[in-house]
């Protein structure tokens, strides 16, 4: 913890993408196995251990802290690990009530002494801590820990550290600090379990590339660029194909035969959330490129809806009956024994489709190729994204190989505009990290009639936002907050209904889960409108005005 401490509080206070790569860098130079390998854990959400700690805080905090200045100082910092951290009373309490109640017995762990405040060895003993001995077991790493410990072990536990590292940017830093390919690493990466130390001597060069054995691979996708005005110059019509960009999430099938993994673009596998998806593909040896998404009767459902299936570990037979996966597919990476990455786009496409008419696996289909002459012709195609409710459209020079990452000049993706409306804000709540002292994100509505039609108009919530301002802007907003607040609810305040955003985001579905029946798509902060009188903002109808009802399937 001494050293995974600090590298937490540097992570969640570093912006840039290449600070913080060194920063990792450094701690896997410095930091002694297995703890840096729990600490890549930790920060890929990969962590073996994690505990419910709202009770058991409050329970902890009682008998050390008076609860009204507990209660006041987690409002006014905005993070409870953070409050906590600061606020904890090293002396002991005079009472077992700081314990949850517990008397007379002591975790294993601490029968000796002070504990040991390692990476390992904490992670160690919450994993053998009876659920009815956790609250003394964090109460004695808390004794045990300044301040800046305290704060890292409760972000360990919550499971939620909030450093701005994905796994994406935790293996390149591995890659950076080791010389090893990205590439390799992530092929390798399913194999692995915390706390990796087979990945650090295959890193350091003490040992053997990891065996993935018989299990799904992922492998390395390759990404595309936003198409810029520069970049027409570069193209010719006769030497790119476009296709539909369709609105799902990228997936890659990985089959061996005897076993199917479903993995995201960034190597998560989600292979228990889609298992009827991993089922279509049982028997085939391959590995494919898609989109996955939620299809009814040949159409494409909206995002939303898709967004119903993600982020479980198990889906009910009532789940697989209302929203049915199916993936379209657009590219092939390895057919058989043979890996095809290597050649041409036009080459693994023609063999993308011989094999999907050979095999025609259920719940699939091939995303088509688009016919078209010249650039005119596809602006006028773009222009039709919208209304077709497609996301855009993806450009592919004929002899791309297929490369991990993004390769400059060989795929673009061309999205269709954004929409925007001009809502009024409506709530206003603390944020994390670096923001636990401002009020940076934003709930805002727009205009609905009264409830019998003819009453004053309300403001009904229609999206949540907490970007697209600077940190200038940060700072007027929150003044602004503070300075119209008219209910607290904690780290929420209401505030009074005067203050306009123009909100991009790129659509806006029906929602039975919101009050204003609609739910917004990657919702931002286009603009602050000073300027604009609050009943002047949009109202409902206008947002349901821009929910289409025509197929989504795209043209054919």
């Amino acid at each position: 913890m001494q050293l995974f401490a600090p590298l937490l509080d540097q992570l969640v206070l570093t912006p840039s993408r290449n600070r913080k790569i060194a920063l990792l860098s450094a701690y896997f130079t410095h930091a002694p196995d297995p703890d840096r390998g729990y600490a890549l854990a930790v920060l890929t959400d990969a962590v073996p251990v994690r505990i419910g700690l709202r009770r058991a805080l409050t329970d902890l905090m009682a008998a050390r802290v008076d609860p009204v200045l507990y209660k006041l100082s987690r409002d006014f910092i905005g993070d409870t690990a953070e409050t906590v951290a600061l606020l904890w009373d090293q002396r002991p309490p005079e009472s077992p009530e700081s314990t949850g109640g517990q008397e007379g017995r002591t975790p294993p762990a601490f029968t000796g002494g002070m504990p040991d405040v390692s990476l390992s060895a904490i992670i160690a003993t919450f994993q053998a801590t009876p659920r009815s001995e956790t609250n003394r077991a964090i109460a004695t790493y808390l004794d045990a820990l300044d301040a800046q410990g305290r704060w890292a072990l409760l972000k360990l536990l919550g499971g939620a550290p909030r450093a701005g590292v994905s796994a994406r940017m935790a293996k390149v830093a591995l890659a950076e600090w080791s010389g090893v390919d990205v590439g390799d690493i992530e092929e390798v990466w399913h194999a692995l379990a915390p706390p990796y130390v087979d990945l650090f001597a295959w890193l350091e060069g003490r040992g053997p590339r990891p065996d993935p054995g018989s299990k799904p691979m992922f492998r390395p996708v390759m990404l595309a660029h936003p198409i810029e005005e520069t970049d027409w110059p570069t193209l010719s019509p006769a030497d790119v194909v476009a296709e539909w960009k369709w609105d799902g999430i990228r997936v890659q099938i990985s089959a061996n035969g005897a076993e199917v993994a479903l993995f995201s673009r960034a190597g998560d596998d989600i292979s228990a959330a889609f298992p009827e998806i991993c089922s279509a593909f049982l028997g085939q040896t391959v590995v494919a490129d898609g989109e996955l998404l939620v299809v009814r009767a040949g159409v494409i459902a909206p995002f939303n809806d898709l967004q119903q299936r993600l982020n479980r570990k198990s889906v009910s037979a009532k789940m697989l009956r209302d929203y049915p996966a199916h993936v379209r597919l657009y590219d092939l990476l390895i057919e058989g024994e043979t890996d095809v990455r290597g050649l041409a786009f036009a080459q693994r496409r023609a063999r993308l489709e011989a094999w999907h008419a050979s095999h025609a696996p259920r719940l699939t289909d091939l995303s088509d190729l688009i016919a078209f002459s010249s650039f005119d012709d596809l602006n006028a195609l773009w222009a039709q994204a919208r209304a077709e409710a497609i996301e855009g459209l993806m450009i592919k020079r004929r002899d791309s190989v297929y490369a991990a990452g993004r390769v400059r000049g060989q795929w673009f993706k061309w999205k269709r505009a954004s929409l925007t409306l001009d809502c009024v804000l409506m709530y206003a709540q603390r944020g994390s990290g670096k923001r636990s002292s401002f009020y940076s994100d934003y709930t805002f509505g727009v205009w609905r009639a009264g409830p019998s039609g003819n009453g004053a108009p309300e403001l009904v919530p229609v999206g949540k936002a907490y970007s697209g301002f600077t940190d200038a802007e940060l700072k007027e907003l929150d003044k602004w907050v503070r300075g119209h607040t008219i209910e607290r609810f904690g780290p929420v305040r209401s505030v009074a209904a005067g203050l306009v955003l123009e909100i991009a985001f790129d659509a806006v579905h029906r929602s039975a889960r919101h009050k204003s029946g609609v739910a917004m798509r990657f919702p931002r902060v286009h603009r602050i409108r000073w300027d604009k009188p609050a009943a002047e903002a949009d109202t409902l109808d206008t947002v349901l005005g821009l929910i289409d009802g025509k197929s989504n399937a795209g043209p054919t």
